[in-house]
């Protein structure tokens, strides 16, 4: 069995332990994990198994996680453990969020050794990833701190799906996050990922609100599933509503996997759609994955409409920004960009600081 590590938000109940990190709150037995499968009741305490354990590391392109208004064309090292807290049937990364630790074969790591790891490679921060971070978030904590410390930057990969008792102490050294927003319907979220969308709503309306966590938000479309014009056009009203039209939004597409097979891809119209329809309902930024399209991927300036950041999948292939600016009319750009960085400039200095610029 994988090292045990005590675990926070927990409290005993009758003769079980009642878990308070997501909201599942699992009642865990002796000897019995939650859904996630990491978190574990020994001998009437806690323990997370996810501690100090990675299923592998990879140096990414940011725009991989995917953020485009974060270091646009920086790359940051990521990691993750295995099991999730959601249910996802159609789950793309589910031979590591669908794993036990102690069936999978996994890294132990500290946080002062990732950090290192990250200066090493040339990255500029750390993605918390593959699997959801939540359910590993004694960890995250511990890694992030020592990241900001190094002035490495933290990115969180998540679904968003975590109680107000614990994301405040999750995203306390995070600077950037993309939160996958599964579908807008409860009906979605229910059978398809065995979750709740209100508690994600929630989690977004409290990082725009009350943070300086910069936010992106990824939906995955399926076809039949969540794909329909009115979900789509819902779903974009009530981020501009409650979120603001800044924040940016990635349609991305599916391909077949885990226990649902049997969908077809996503075909590139149904994200042209996606992306016309957010747009008419006042998003600024929304872009499509997972797919090649160059116009789609770009960055416009949301002034004079010049492409600023040309994007080719995961590759810069023009950049007009001088900081935060459009170098056309000065526009300033929402998100966190390079100081002085402009097409042509040099890289600034892996592991550096960043600068802050509009949220």
């Amino acid at each position: 069995m994988a090292a045990l590590h005590p675990a926070r938000w927990w409290h005993p109940e009758r003769d079980k332990l009642r878990c308070t990190l997501c909201p599942r709150f699992c009642l865990v037995g002796e000897g019995q994990a939650g859904f996630c499968f990491i978190r574990q009741n020994h001998g009437g305490q806690l323990w997370n198994l996810g501690y100090g354990r990675s299923t592998g590391f990879a140096a990414d392109p940011i725009e991989k996680k995917p953020l485009n208004h974060f270091l646009p064309g920086e790359r940051v090292l990521s990691f993750g453990t295995a099991g999730c807290n959601l249910g996802c049937k159609f789950c793309q990364n589910w031979s590591i969020s669908k794993a036990r630790l102690d069936d999978e074969s996994s890294d132990v790591v500290t946080p002062a050794a990732i950090v290192g790891l990250a200066q090493r490679m040339g990255c500029v921060g750390i993605a918390y990833t593959y699997n959801d971070p939540v359910i590993w978030a004694e960890f995250v904590i511990d890694v992030a701190r020592a990241a900001r410390a190094a002035g490495l930057a933290n990115i969180l990969v998540t679904a968003g799906y975590v109680t107000p008792e614990a994301r405040g102490e999750l995203f306390e050294h995070i600077d950037a996050t993309n939160v996958d927003l599964k579908g807008f319907t409860e009906d979605f979220y229910h059978r398809v990922t065995l979750s709740h969308l209100d508690p994600v709503l929630d989690t977004l309306v409290w990082l725009r609100r009350e943070t300086r966590v910069w936010t992106e938000l990824t939906t995955l479309l399926i076809p039949g599933l969540n794909d329909g014009d009115d979900e789509i056009a819902r779903e974009a009203a009530w981020i501009v509503e409650h979120l603001g039209p800044d924040v940016p939004l990635h349609f991305t597409a599916f391909h077949p996997d885990f226990k649902m097979t049997d969908r077809p891809r996503t075909p590139p119209s149904t994200l042209l759609r996606a992306r016309a329809i957010a747009r008419a309902h006042g998003l600024r930024f929304v872009y499509v994955g997972n797919v090649h399209d160059v116009e789609g991927q770009t960055t416009f300036c949301p002034g004079c409409a010049a492409p600023l950041i040309v994007r080719d999948w995961h590759a810069i292939r023009g950049y007009r920004l001088d900081g935060n600016r459009c170098l056309g009319c000065a526009t300033a750009l929402p998100g966190r960009f390079h100081p002085g960085r402009h097409e042509g400039s040099e890289r600034r200095t892996p592991g550096a600081r960043f600068a802050v610029g509009l949220h």
